[in-house]
């Protein structure tokens, strides 16, 4: 019970930061309205019981990657007199745009409430220690080959990004 309101709640307030990321005036406004909305998102993997999601969710998104948006946004230094007007022709084909997206998003989620009411729902999914089973056990080989995968692009940028000495 208490649940369902906590949803609410949490959708009401994402749903609030993203208008005020579209809306505010200040980019580095938006960054930070932005940064509360993934917090929300976060605490909607933590009432689907996924608390290891909701911390990767929190370091990589509302961390690291709004970070590096902050600074770029400062970097750039934007402001009125700089950004280009846009022409009503292209706000109304963006207005056009959106409410085509919005037709297909609720056409698409029409029956999902009969889709989620069949499954039948694990309170145990999203703990870390179910997760580390399933990758060590069921998923090893494919695991140890991505992160041989990954240290050979590593290594072949650090070789292109060295100087080459004559």
């Amino acid at each position: 019970m208490i649940t369902t309101y906590l949803f609410y709640f949490l959708s009401f307030l994402t749903i609030m930061f993203a208008l005020m990321v579209v809306f505010s005036k200040s980019p580095v406004h938006s960054v930070l309205y932005l940064v509360m909305a993934f917090f929300t998102i976060a605490g909607h993997y933590v009432l689907l019981n996924a608390q290891f999601l909701a911390a990767v969710h929190v370091i990589v998104y509302a961390g690291a990657i709004m970070v590096l948006f902050l600074f770029v946004i400062m970097l750039l230094n934007l402001n009125k007199e700089t950004e280009p007007h846009k022409s009503p022709w292209l706000k109304f084909s963006a207005v056009i745009a959106a409410g085509l997206l919005l037709v297909v998003l609720v056409g698409s989620l029409k029956g999902a409430t009969n889709i989620m009411a069949a499954n039948n729902f694990d309170a145990n999914i999203g703990l870390i220690e179910n997760l580390g089973k399933t990758l060590f056990q069921d998923f090893l080989l494919p695991f140890e080959i991505s992160s041989i995968l990954l240290l050979a692009a590593m290594v072949g940028a650090v070789l292109l990004g060295k100087k080459s000495i004559k």
